[in-house]
């Protein structure tokens, strides 16, 4: 659908910006918040003269007229009371800023690391969970980071060095910095420049965020502490460490690593957790933290009598028992044969008591058993990637295959 049919277009314009690329963003844009801008003006509005509007957009971009209006500033309260400002582009603006971000991204993207989850394709809240859940049973130790008003903060004179690294498109370039001096209206009326930050609510935002951290945490991490692994959300973001010590020596360091970047951590929301579990006996003050609005803790275990403690030990001396390693003459199928029997009971009985969870370390173990078990049985599979490959495909095939895959605790 050419959503400029009735404009004949046949100026000569210095910036690439197509008509194309005005109507996609538009079309993305129109999924998302209804919200009005600091012009009052409705999606509905804006769609009465959609070719008009959108000629508009296209015709400034394309020839580097195009500045964008003040953002409107408004206050929503979040879960604990305090208010959080974000700032509402409006219509047109937010067209104009996913013209430049999907362009942008496409370069961008695929360099991201698969621990970055926040506004991405094909990435989601849910796997971020999922995700933080796993390195839960895997590690015992978690650093729960909150960057300190990270989007009010950024220094833009770092952030546009960061992006040029990623582009040299002057046009590109050149609306990013426009965006980042866009003066913000306040809801008593008045104008605000800004000399940092990045709006909370803007299109292009996000992507911002993902390029500066990106460089300034995510590499970082990986390259510095090997054996480490985290998951972020856009600034929400958990490390996952093996011992107290360790937790507190990285923490150390990334605190430095964000003073170089003119950014710090907030001093009452980052904290060092232990994932207390019923193998995990070690004494902790702090045992539970929040991620992507989802607590994580520890869930009491019953006992003297108020059971099932001792059965924990039972799933973990019967998974041991069975050396799943060295079963080669088995099958995949005769594998579950094995085993589902006692699963489904086990899972019945922890159902009852309401803490299947709890059973997520045990049943990890399991998953790194029937790696060594494919490894073993299949000369092809000389290698731990190709053995999960493998295990993958049956798991997409068949999720029910085994219990514990049922319910959730996949490879």
């Amino acid at each position: 659908m050419n959503l400029f049919s009735k404009i004949a277009v046949i100026e000569s314009k210095s910036q690439p910006v197509t008509e194309i690329m005005v109507t996609e963003a538009y079309k993305s844009v129109k999924k998302g918040g209804e919200s009005a801008g600091i012009d009052g003006v409705s999606f509905t509005e804006f769609a009465e003269n959609l070719s008009g509007n959108l000629y508009k957009i296209w015709n400034r971009m394309a020839s580097g007229s195009y500045f964008p209006p003040s953002v409107k500033e408004v206050e929503i309260r979040k879960n604990d009371g305090k208010m959080r400002k974000l700032g509402i582009p409006t219509i047109g603006d937010r067209i104009a800023q996913s013209v430049v971000k999907e362009h942008l991204e496409k370069a961008v993207d695929s360099k991201f690391e698969e621990n970055s989850y926040g506004y991405r394709k094909g990435m989601s809240a849910e796997t971020a969970l999922q995700k933080c859940k796993e390195n839960c049973w895997k590690y015992a130790w978690v650093i729960d980071l909150d960057i300190k008003g990270f989007f009010d903060n950024i220094d833009r004179d770092l952030l546009m060095e960061t992006v040029r690294e990623h582009t040299e498109e002057k046009w590109v370039l050149m609306y990013i910095e426009r965006w980042l001096n866009a003066s913000i209206i306040k809801k008593d009326g008045t104008q605000v420049t800004r000399e940092k930050g990045t709006p909370q609510g803007g299109v292009i935002s996000p992507l911002l965020a993902n390029i500066f951290l990106d460089k300034v945490f995510d590499k970082w991490l990986l390259q510095t502490f090997k054996g480490v692994t985290f998951e972020r959300y856009a600034d929400d973001i958990i490390i996952h460490c093996q011992s107290q010590k360790a937790a507190e020596y990285i923490l150390d360091k990334v605190r430095i690593r964000l003073q170089d970047f003119k950014l710090e951590t907030h001093p009452d929301k980052t904290k060092i957790v232990y994932c207390k579990q019923a193998n995990r006996n070690e004494k902790y003050s702090v045992n539970s933290f929040k991620f992507l609005g989802v607590e994580f803790r520890p869930q009491k275990v019953k006992n003297k009598q108020g059971e099932p403690k001792s059965s924990f030990k039972k799933i973990g001396d019967y998974i041991k028992s069975l050396s799943l390693h060295k079963q080669t003459d088995r099958d995949i199928y005769q594998l579950t044969e094995l085993i589902n029997d006692r699963l489904t009971g086990w899972f019945n009985y922890f159902k009852k008591w309401g803490i299947q969870q709890e059973c997520g370390y045990f049943f990890y173990k399991l998953n790194q058993r029937l790696i060594k078990w494919a490894m073993n049985r299949y000369k092809r599979l000389n290698s731990k990637r190709k053995a999960i490959g493998f295990l993958r495909v049956n798991q997409k095939l068949n999720p029910n295959l085994f219990v514990h895959w049922k319910y959730g605790f996949c490879l």
